[in-house]
């Protein structure tokens, strides 16, 4: 790993409901196989700490829970000069551990620690529910919308690393 590539994450447990948003968006990324891109899943925030420690860029997908209608976008900056995540949106499993901790912490502990690279972005997608099973209908009708969104955000983040370089 290099600080000009750029890490895709898509957080989420796959069989909590609209929470395996970020690892279907991501697995319809890596599909795209884009040169000095790489692609992962997680379920566990805490990872991030040093999952992207080496790397110029990252793009996380993640569901949210902010009370707005299920499979509303969000997009963030929160790089290293960026604003902090509003942990009452971006909150975490609540089962406990460390799912605890969530995508917030992990980006301020990251900040904190010096861990978190220059240019990172968060596409957030609104969540309907957590429960075990399948998507909602409404995550699955938007799947592609985040898709394109997602692809958008990585391509220019992709685009700012190797123009640093």
């Amino acid at each position: 790993m290099s600080a000009n590539r750029v890490l895709v994450v898509g957080l989420g447990s796959p069989d909590r409901g609209d929470d395996a948003v970020g690892s279907v968006v991501a697995e319809r990324l890596a599909r795209l196989d884009l040169d000095a891109v790489d692609v992962v899943t997680r379920e566990d925030p805490t990872a991030l700490v040093q999952l992207w420690a080496d790397h110029g860029a990252a793009l996380i997908i993640d569901a949210v829970a902010s009370g707005n209608p299920p499979g509303r976008l969000h997009i963030r900056e929160v790089g290293d000069s960026g604003e902090p995540l509003p942990t009452s949106a971006f909150t975490a499993a609540g089962r406990g551990g460390s799912h605890a901790f969530g995508l917030a912490g992990a980006v301020e502990l990251a900040r904190t620690l010096g861990t978190l690279p220059a240019h990172v972005t968060v596409v957030g997608v609104e969540a309907k529910s957590f429960g075990f099973g399948p998507m909602s209908p409404e995550i699955q009708e938007g799947l592609d919308a985040a898709v394109a969104t997602a692809t958008a955000e990585l391509i220019a983040l992709r685009e700012e690393v190797q123009s640093c370089a």
